[in-house]
């Protein structure tokens, strides 16, 4: 089977040095995992992010460091808060001839009757699914078919799903994929804007109280004098 494949080197730089790396383009990693010991290593994050577009967190990524191949999955990966760019990566060494756990995505495909002809919400209640398998049987995603919820009390369940050969599913089967909800009724959408004039209540009343505060400079209550002088 081929894989995605991306290029790395081993790097001596750490700590709060990376951040040299980073300003260049390159995103600091590691590798860790079957017959190998923890490997610092540099990549191009362009490079990486394709890959990863590609490939996601479940399926076998070939890695190459200094011309010698290694098959992984991206494990884990750390992004700045601020600028949501990727600043480290691990990836997970697997052996091609052993079964590993890992999760798979879920993506709702198709249109469901109960949300078109009864004005339902789509609801996912289950965004991926632990599965068990060799490396190369792993899929980048899973498709449900969401065209089989007619009505409101219609529940896609994990035992419903249909998961590509050698793939074992280790969720448990009863649990809630996806469903729709009944569109909100009047009495549920006036109550929802009482609550919501409450909120806005409370928030004129503490306004109200923060403008009688003295200002800065101001003369304080004869009562707050008496203290002063005590």
């Amino acid at each position: 089977m081929q894989h995605a494949r991306i290029e790395a080197k081993t790097r001596e730089i750490r700590g709060r040095k990376t951040a040299t790396l980073r300003a260049a383009g390159m995103v600091p990693a590691v590798m860790y995992g079957f017959e190998t010991k923890p490997t610092n290593i540099v990549l191009d994050r362009n490079t990486f992010v394709k890959v990863y577009d590609q490939a996601g967190e479940s399926t076998v990524v070939d890695l190459e460091i200094e011309g010698q191949q290694h098959p992984v999955l991206i494990s884990e990966i750390q992004r700045d808060v601020l600028t949501d760019f990727i600043t480290h990566v691990d990836f997970r060494r697997v052996d091609p001839k052993r079964k590993l756990e890992a999760k798979i995505p879920l993506k709702l495909v198709g249109v469901a009757p109960a949300v078109k002809e009864l004005g339902g919400t789509l609801v996912q209640s289950l965004e991926d699914i632990e599965v068990m398998s060799l490396p190369d049987a792993l899929v980048h995603e899973i498709e449900v078919d969401v065209t089989k919820l007619f009505t409101f009390d219609d529940v896609i369940r994990v035992k419903d799903i249909t998961v590509p050969a050698g793939i074992e599913v280790k969720s448990l089967p009863d649990q809630a994929v996806a469903s729709v909800q009944p569109p909100l009724s009047e009495a549920e959408l006036a109550a929802l804007d009482s609550a919501v004039d409450a909120d806005v209540s409370k928030v004129e009343v503490l306004t109200e109280k923060k403008d009688e505060a003295p200002t800065e400079g101001a003369e304080a209550p004869a009562a707050d004098k008496k203290d002063a002088k005590k």
